[in-house]
Protein backbone atom coordinates (compact mmCIF):
# COMPACT_ATOMS: atom_id res chain seq x y z
CA UNK A 1 0.00 0.00 0.00
CA UNK A 2 1.05 3.65 -0.99
CA UNK A 3 -0.03 7.00 -0.31
CA UNK A 4 -1.50 8.11 -3.36
CA UNK A 5 -3.17 11.65 -2.71
CA UNK A 6 -3.73 14.25 -0.15
CA UNK A 7 -7.11 16.04 -0.29
CA UNK A 8 -8.97 18.56 1.97
CA UNK A 9 -12.77 18.33 1.53
CA UNK A 10 -14.88 21.39 2.46
CA UNK A 11 -18.28 21.36 3.88
CA UNK A 12 -21.26 23.59 4.80
CA UNK A 13 -24.23 22.20 6.65
CA UNK A 14 -26.67 23.12 9.27
CA UNK A 15 -25.62 23.92 12.60
CA UNK A 16 -27.27 21.33 14.20
CA UNK A 17 -31.15 20.30 15.67
CA UNK A 18 -30.72 22.58 18.72
CA UNK A 19 -33.04 25.31 19.02
CA UNK A 20 -31.05 27.41 21.53
CA UNK A 21 -28.07 26.80 19.12
CA UNK A 22 -30.07 28.28 16.16
CA UNK A 23 -31.25 31.27 17.89
CA UNK A 24 -27.44 32.81 16.85
CA UNK A 25 -26.18 30.22 14.22
CA UNK A 26 -28.45 28.23 11.19
CA UNK A 27 -25.24 26.93 9.62
CA UNK A 28 -21.44 25.66 10.31
CA UNK A 29 -18.49 24.73 8.04
CA UNK A 30 -16.15 21.87 8.13
CA UNK A 31 -12.55 21.38 6.98
CA UNK A 32 -11.63 17.39 6.11
CA UNK A 33 -8.58 15.82 4.85
CA UNK A 34 -8.77 12.25 2.76
CA UNK A 35 -5.58 10.56 2.61
CA UNK A 36 -5.91 8.10 -0.10
CA UNK A 37 -3.82 5.40 -1.36
CA UNK A 38 -3.55 2.51 -3.86
CA UNK A 39 -6.17 0.61 -1.85
CA UNK A 40 -9.83 0.64 -0.50
CA UNK A 41 -8.35 2.21 2.76
CA UNK A 42 -8.41 6.16 2.82
CA UNK A 43 -7.43 7.98 6.33
CA UNK A 44 -9.95 10.69 7.27
CA UNK A 45 -9.04 13.90 9.78
CA UNK A 46 -10.97 17.32 10.72
CA UNK A 47 -9.51 20.19 11.62
CA UNK A 48 -10.72 22.65 13.66
CA UNK A 49 -9.65 25.66 11.67
CA UNK A 50 -12.47 24.94 9.06
CA UNK A 51 -15.28 26.21 11.62
CA UNK A 52 -13.66 29.27 11.52
CA UNK A 53 -11.76 29.90 8.24
CA UNK A 54 -12.47 26.45 6.15
CA UNK A 55 -10.94 28.76 3.06
CA UNK A 56 -8.04 28.95 4.08
CA UNK A 57 -6.60 25.42 4.82
CA UNK A 58 -6.41 23.82 1.07
CA UNK A 59 -3.65 25.99 0.31
CA UNK A 60 -1.98 24.73 3.81
CA UNK A 61 -2.94 21.17 2.92
CA UNK A 62 -0.79 22.16 -0.32
CA UNK A 63 1.92 22.94 1.24
CA UNK A 64 2.47 19.87 3.28
CA UNK A 65 1.26 17.17 1.17
CA UNK A 66 4.18 16.38 -0.80
CA UNK A 67 5.67 14.89 2.46
CA UNK A 68 3.21 12.08 2.15
CA UNK A 69 3.10 11.43 -1.30
CA UNK A 70 4.41 7.96 -2.37
CA UNK A 71 4.51 6.44 1.43
CA UNK A 72 4.24 2.64 1.87
CA UNK A 73 2.70 1.02 4.56
CA UNK A 74 5.49 0.77 6.97
CA UNK A 75 6.50 4.60 6.66
CA UNK A 76 3.00 5.59 8.04
CA UNK A 77 4.22 6.93 11.60
CA UNK A 78 2.35 9.91 12.46
CA UNK A 79 4.40 10.87 14.71
CA UNK A 80 7.24 11.69 13.23
CA UNK A 81 5.33 12.52 9.79
CA UNK A 82 4.04 15.01 11.86
CA UNK A 83 7.20 15.99 13.44
CA UNK A 84 9.12 16.31 9.73
CA UNK A 85 5.47 18.63 8.74
CA UNK A 86 6.22 20.91 11.37
CA UNK A 87 9.71 21.21 10.78
CA UNK A 88 9.08 22.58 7.51
CA UNK A 89 6.71 25.53 8.88
CA UNK A 90 9.11 26.30 11.45
CA UNK A 91 8.74 30.03 10.29
CA UNK A 92 5.00 30.26 10.17
CA UNK A 93 3.33 27.36 11.71
CA UNK A 94 4.70 26.77 15.26
CA UNK A 95 1.58 28.06 16.70
CA UNK A 96 -1.93 29.19 15.43
CA UNK A 97 -3.44 28.16 11.67
CA UNK A 98 -0.53 26.20 10.11
CA UNK A 99 -0.18 23.61 13.30
CA UNK A 100 -3.67 24.15 13.37
CA UNK A 101 -4.11 22.52 10.03
CA UNK A 102 -1.35 19.91 10.64
CA UNK A 103 -3.90 18.84 13.69
CA UNK A 104 -6.12 17.29 10.43
CA UNK A 105 -3.42 15.97 8.45
CA UNK A 106 -1.89 14.25 11.81
CA UNK A 107 -5.47 12.57 12.60
CA UNK A 108 -6.31 11.45 8.74
CA UNK A 109 -2.81 9.46 9.54
CA UNK A 110 -3.57 8.33 12.80
CA UNK A 111 -7.72 7.14 10.94
CA UNK A 112 -5.39 5.44 8.19
CA UNK A 113 -2.96 3.91 10.43
CA UNK A 114 -5.73 2.42 12.56
CA UNK A 115 -7.35 1.17 9.38
CA UNK A 116 -4.30 -0.80 8.50
CA UNK A 117 -4.07 -2.41 11.99
CA UNK A 118 -7.65 -2.93 12.54
CA UNK A 119 -7.30 -0.85 15.55
CA UNK A 120 -9.20 1.87 16.92
CA UNK A 121 -7.21 4.80 17.23
CA UNK A 122 -7.20 5.33 21.58
CA UNK A 123 -5.49 2.10 21.22
CA UNK A 124 -2.80 3.28 19.18
CA UNK A 125 -2.25 6.09 21.20
CA UNK A 126 -2.01 4.05 24.08
CA UNK A 127 -4.62 2.27 25.11
CA UNK A 128 -8.08 2.78 26.87
CA UNK A 129 -7.94 4.27 30.27
CA UNK A 130 -11.81 4.88 30.96
CA UNK A 131 -15.06 2.08 30.39
CA UNK A 132 -17.10 4.70 29.79
CA UNK A 133 -17.08 8.77 30.17
CA UNK A 134 -19.12 11.61 31.33
CA UNK A 135 -20.27 13.97 29.12
CA UNK A 136 -22.07 17.82 29.31
CA UNK A 137 -23.86 19.18 26.68
CA UNK A 138 -22.36 22.04 25.29
CA UNK A 139 -25.66 24.79 25.85
CA UNK A 140 -23.30 27.85 24.43
CA UNK A 141 -25.10 30.36 25.50
CA UNK A 142 -27.59 31.13 28.75
CA UNK A 143 -30.76 32.12 27.46
CA UNK A 144 -33.25 34.62 28.87
CA UNK A 145 -35.91 35.05 30.68
CA UNK A 146 -34.74 32.10 32.59
CA UNK A 147 -37.70 29.69 31.40
CA UNK A 148 -36.26 29.66 28.24
CA UNK A 149 -32.96 28.16 29.81
CA UNK A 150 -35.13 25.62 32.32
CA UNK A 151 -36.60 24.78 28.54
CA UNK A 152 -33.49 24.32 27.63
CA UNK A 153 -32.28 22.23 29.97
CA UNK A 154 -35.08 19.63 29.52
CA UNK A 155 -34.83 19.19 25.98
CA UNK A 156 -31.25 18.26 26.71
CA UNK A 157 -32.26 15.80 29.62
CA UNK A 158 -34.58 14.41 26.71
CA UNK A 159 -31.30 13.95 24.48
CA UNK A 160 -29.19 12.20 27.34
CA UNK A 161 -27.38 14.35 29.57
CA UNK A 162 -27.23 14.92 32.98
CA UNK A 163 -24.84 17.19 32.51
CA UNK A 164 -24.53 20.84 30.88
CA UNK A 165 -22.41 23.92 30.24
CA UNK A 166 -23.90 27.55 29.50
CA UNK A 167 -22.28 30.81 29.01
CA UNK A 168 -21.98 34.22 31.80
CA UNK A 169 -24.39 36.34 31.21
CA UNK A 170 -27.21 35.99 29.40
CA UNK A 171 -28.64 36.09 25.89
CA UNK A 172 -32.49 37.13 24.87
CA UNK A 173 -33.04 35.89 21.43
CA UNK A 174 -36.42 37.73 21.42
CA UNK A 175 -34.45 40.90 21.49
CA UNK A 176 -31.18 39.97 20.62
CA UNK A 177 -30.27 41.48 23.65
CA UNK A 178 -27.79 40.64 25.66
CA UNK A 179 -26.20 40.96 29.29
CA UNK A 180 -22.77 42.48 28.80
CA UNK A 181 -21.01 45.67 30.37
CA UNK A 182 -22.76 45.85 33.94
CA UNK A 183 -21.26 46.49 37.38
CA UNK A 184 -19.27 43.67 39.30
CA UNK A 185 -22.19 43.71 41.60
CA UNK A 186 -24.66 43.49 38.86
CA UNK A 187 -22.63 40.32 37.25
CA UNK A 188 -22.27 39.00 40.91
CA UNK A 189 -26.17 39.09 41.71
CA UNK A 190 -27.39 38.07 37.94
CA UNK A 191 -24.80 35.12 37.96
CA UNK A 192 -26.28 33.81 41.50
CA UNK A 193 -29.88 34.55 40.52
CA UNK A 194 -29.44 32.37 36.91
CA UNK A 195 -27.50 29.89 39.34
CA UNK A 196 -30.43 29.53 41.67
CA UNK A 197 -32.78 28.68 38.99
CA UNK A 198 -30.76 26.18 37.57
CA UNK A 199 -30.70 24.49 40.72
CA UNK A 200 -34.04 24.97 41.82
CA UNK A 201 -35.08 23.66 38.59
CA UNK A 202 -32.80 20.39 37.45
CA UNK A 203 -31.65 19.75 40.65
CA UNK A 204 -28.09 19.48 42.73
CA UNK A 205 -27.48 16.15 41.55
CA UNK A 206 -27.22 18.04 37.60
CA UNK A 207 -23.94 18.49 36.76
CA UNK A 208 -23.43 22.75 35.80
CA UNK A 209 -20.65 24.02 34.31
CA UNK A 210 -20.01 27.85 33.02
CA UNK A 211 -18.23 29.38 30.37
CA UNK A 212 -16.89 33.06 30.54
CA UNK A 213 -15.89 33.03 26.58
CA UNK A 214 -13.87 36.06 27.45
CA UNK A 215 -12.01 35.73 24.52
CA UNK A 216 -14.96 35.92 22.57
CA UNK A 217 -16.21 39.67 24.40
CA UNK A 218 -15.53 42.76 22.94
CA UNK A 219 -13.22 45.07 25.05
CA UNK A 220 -15.70 48.25 25.68
CA UNK A 221 -18.74 44.98 26.04
CA UNK A 222 -17.35 43.89 29.75
CA UNK A 223 -14.32 41.44 29.39
CA UNK A 224 -13.83 40.83 32.67
CA UNK A 225 -10.31 41.62 35.33
CA UNK A 226 -9.70 39.05 38.03
CA UNK A 227 -11.32 41.15 40.48
CA UNK A 228 -14.76 40.81 38.79
CA UNK A 229 -14.38 37.28 38.20
CA UNK A 230 -13.09 36.70 42.07
CA UNK A 231 -16.37 38.62 43.37
CA UNK A 232 -18.04 36.14 40.41
CA UNK A 233 -16.30 32.96 41.45
CA UNK A 234 -16.83 33.63 45.26
CA UNK A 235 -20.51 33.99 44.80
CA UNK A 236 -21.13 30.79 42.83
CA UNK A 237 -19.22 28.69 45.27
CA UNK A 238 -22.66 27.48 46.85
CA UNK A 239 -23.87 26.47 44.00
CA UNK A 240 -21.16 23.21 43.15
CA UNK A 241 -19.69 24.76 39.92
CA UNK A 242 -18.12 21.68 38.41
CA UNK A 243 -15.56 23.93 35.98
CA UNK A 244 -15.72 27.67 35.04
CA UNK A 245 -14.29 28.24 31.62
CA UNK A 246 -12.19 31.06 30.29
CA UNK A 247 -13.55 33.60 33.16
CA UNK A 248 -10.38 36.16 31.70
CA UNK A 249 -8.80 36.50 28.53
CA UNK A 250 -5.77 33.85 27.54
CA UNK A 251 -3.15 36.58 27.51
CA UNK A 252 -3.24 37.12 31.58
CA UNK A 253 -1.76 33.88 32.67
CA UNK A 254 -1.00 35.28 35.96
CA UNK A 255 -4.28 36.76 36.23
CA UNK A 256 -5.79 32.60 36.00
CA UNK A 257 -2.98 31.65 37.97
CA UNK A 258 -3.97 33.95 41.02
CA UNK A 259 -7.72 33.03 40.26
CA UNK A 260 -7.19 29.47 40.46
CA UNK A 261 -5.69 29.88 43.88
CA UNK A 262 -8.52 32.01 44.93
CA UNK A 263 -11.43 29.73 44.48
CA UNK A 264 -12.97 26.48 45.23
CA UNK A 265 -14.28 26.16 41.65
CA UNK A 266 -12.03 24.91 39.36
CA UNK A 267 -10.83 26.82 36.56
CA UNK A 268 -10.65 25.48 33.09
CA UNK A 269 -9.71 26.86 29.88
CA UNK A 270 -7.57 26.62 26.52
CA UNK A 271 -9.58 25.77 24.01
CA UNK A 272 -7.54 29.04 21.98
CA UNK A 273 -4.57 27.60 22.71
CA UNK A 274 -3.19 25.67 19.31
CA UNK A 275 0.50 24.11 20.83
CA UNK A 276 2.44 22.29 23.48
CA UNK A 277 3.96 25.00 24.18
CA UNK A 278 1.15 27.68 24.67
CA UNK A 279 -0.18 25.03 27.27
CA UNK A 280 3.34 24.91 28.72
CA UNK A 281 3.21 28.42 30.13
CA UNK A 282 -0.12 27.88 31.79
CA UNK A 283 1.07 24.81 33.66
CA UNK A 284 4.03 25.74 34.54
CA UNK A 285 1.90 29.28 35.73
CA UNK A 286 -0.80 27.00 37.99
CA UNK A 287 -3.14 28.58 35.23
CA UNK A 288 -5.68 25.96 34.46
CA UNK A 289 -7.11 23.23 37.31
CA UNK A 290 -8.68 21.72 34.11
CA UNK A 291 -6.98 22.01 30.63
CA UNK A 292 -9.34 21.91 27.68
CA UNK A 293 -6.80 21.14 24.61
CA UNK A 294 -8.88 20.01 21.59
CA UNK A 295 -7.19 17.33 19.27
CA UNK A 296 -8.84 18.81 15.74
CA UNK A 297 -6.59 21.83 16.82
CA UNK A 298 -3.31 21.20 18.98
CA UNK A 299 -3.26 17.63 17.26
CA UNK A 300 -3.93 13.88 19.12
CA UNK A 301 0.00 13.56 20.01
CA UNK A 302 -0.24 17.16 21.21
CA UNK A 303 -3.24 16.41 23.45
CA UNK A 304 -1.92 13.58 24.87
CA UNK A 305 1.68 15.42 25.73
CA UNK A 306 -0.55 18.26 27.41
CA UNK A 307 -2.99 16.08 28.99
CA UNK A 308 0.40 14.44 30.70
CA UNK A 309 1.92 17.79 31.47
CA UNK A 310 -1.05 18.53 33.30
CA UNK A 311 -1.17 15.60 35.39
CA UNK A 312 2.29 15.80 36.72
CA UNK A 313 0.92 18.97 38.22
CA UNK A 314 -1.78 16.84 39.91
CA UNK A 315 -4.40 19.11 37.46
CA UNK A 316 -7.10 17.26 34.53
CA UNK A 317 -7.80 17.96 31.23
CA UNK A 318 -11.55 18.14 29.63
CA UNK A 319 -11.42 18.52 25.69
CA UNK A 320 -12.85 21.91 24.21
CA UNK A 321 -14.75 19.46 21.22
CA UNK A 322 -16.79 21.72 18.98
CA UNK A 323 -16.09 20.71 15.64
CA UNK A 324 -18.14 18.69 13.06
CA UNK A 325 -18.12 14.52 13.59
CA UNK A 326 -14.53 14.12 12.82
CA UNK A 327 -13.52 16.73 15.78
CA UNK A 328 -15.61 15.62 17.98
CA UNK A 329 -14.55 11.49 17.21
CA UNK A 330 -11.20 12.41 17.65
CA UNK A 331 -11.39 14.14 20.69
CA UNK A 332 -13.06 11.20 22.52
CA UNK A 333 -10.48 8.34 21.34
CA UNK A 334 -7.76 11.42 22.61
CA UNK A 335 -9.97 11.02 26.06
CA UNK A 336 -10.33 7.51 26.42
CA UNK A 337 -6.40 7.39 25.87
CA UNK A 338 -5.93 9.69 28.47
CA UNK A 339 -6.00 8.88 32.53
CA UNK A 340 -6.49 12.44 33.70
CA UNK A 341 -9.91 13.38 31.37
CA UNK A 342 -12.56 14.97 33.68
CA UNK A 343 -15.40 15.37 31.84
CA UNK A 344 -16.23 15.71 27.63
CA UNK A 345 -17.47 18.32 25.97
CA UNK A 346 -20.27 17.32 23.19
CA UNK A 347 -22.49 18.97 20.92
CA UNK A 348 -26.26 18.08 22.10
CA UNK A 349 -29.18 17.37 19.72
CA UNK A 350 -26.69 17.20 16.45
CA UNK A 351 -27.38 17.45 13.37
CA UNK A 352 -26.33 15.86 9.74
CA UNK A 353 -22.88 17.47 10.03
CA UNK A 354 -22.39 15.06 12.82
CA UNK A 355 -24.39 12.20 12.74
CA UNK A 356 -23.97 11.65 9.13
CA UNK A 357 -19.80 11.28 9.83
CA UNK A 358 -20.01 9.51 13.02
CA UNK A 359 -20.41 6.29 11.00
CA UNK A 360 -20.42 3.43 13.53
CA UNK A 361 -17.37 5.19 16.03
CA UNK A 362 -19.89 7.26 18.19
CA UNK A 363 -21.69 5.36 21.08
CA UNK A 364 -23.37 7.86 23.88
CA UNK A 365 -25.63 5.99 26.42
CA UNK A 366 -26.93 7.53 29.56
CA UNK A 367 -24.68 10.58 29.66
CA UNK A 368 -21.95 8.76 29.26
CA UNK A 369 -19.47 7.82 26.13
CA UNK A 370 -18.49 4.42 25.45
CA UNK A 371 -15.31 3.57 24.08
CA UNK A 372 -15.16 3.43 19.83
CA UNK A 373 -14.35 -0.07 18.82
CA UNK A 374 -14.30 0.01 14.94
CA UNK A 375 -10.85 0.60 13.03
CA UNK A 376 -9.28 4.13 12.51
CA UNK A 377 -11.73 6.99 14.14
CA UNK A 378 -14.79 5.43 13.46
CA UNK A 379 -16.31 8.46 10.67
CA UNK A 380 -17.17 8.04 6.80
CA UNK A 381 -16.94 10.36 4.42
CA UNK A 382 -19.46 9.34 1.34
CA UNK A 383 -19.66 11.61 -2.14
CA UNK A 384 -23.14 11.20 -0.92
CA UNK A 385 -22.38 13.35 2.53
CA UNK A 386 -20.11 15.38 0.17
CA UNK A 387 -22.84 16.73 -2.14
CA UNK A 388 -25.04 16.71 0.52
CA UNK A 389 -23.67 19.71 2.36
CA UNK A 390 -21.80 21.52 -0.29
CA UNK A 391 -19.21 24.28 0.71
CA UNK A 392 -20.38 27.97 0.83
CA UNK A 393 -17.70 30.52 0.91
CA UNK A 394 -18.05 32.56 4.25
CA UNK A 395 -19.66 30.22 6.38
CA UNK A 396 -17.02 30.02 9.14
CA UNK A 397 -18.18 30.95 12.04
CA UNK A 398 -17.04 34.47 13.95
CA UNK A 399 -14.72 35.40 10.83
CA UNK A 400 -17.60 38.63 10.20
CA UNK A 401 -15.66 41.35 9.21
CA UNK A 402 -16.75 45.35 8.55
CA UNK A 403 -18.09 45.24 4.77
CA UNK A 404 -19.06 41.11 5.18
CA UNK A 405 -22.46 40.03 5.83
CA UNK A 406 -22.40 36.55 8.08
CA UNK A 407 -23.81 33.69 6.72
CA UNK A 408 -26.94 32.44 8.73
Amino acid sequence: MKITDVKTVLLTGPSGNDPYLQEFSMKRSAAYIEIQTDTELVGIGETMTGYHVPEFVPEIVEFFKPTLMGLKDDQINPRQLWKKMYRCGNFWARVGLGINVLAGIEAALWDLKGKMESLPVWELLGGRMHEKLRCYASGCDSNYPWEHLKRKIDLYRQDGFNAIKVGAGWYNGDTNDNFAGRTVQEWVEMESEKLNAIRSHAGKDFTVCLDGHMSNVDEGKGVWDVAIAKAVLKELERYDIFFFEEPLHYNDISGYAELSRSTTIPIAGGEGLSSREEFSHCAEAGAFDIAQPDASYVGLWAFMDIAAMFATKNRRVAPHNWGAGGAVMQNIHAAFATPNVAILEIPPMSGGMHTDIYAEGYRFENGYMLPPLVPGLGISLTDEIKNKYSFVRGSGEWNVVSGKTEIM
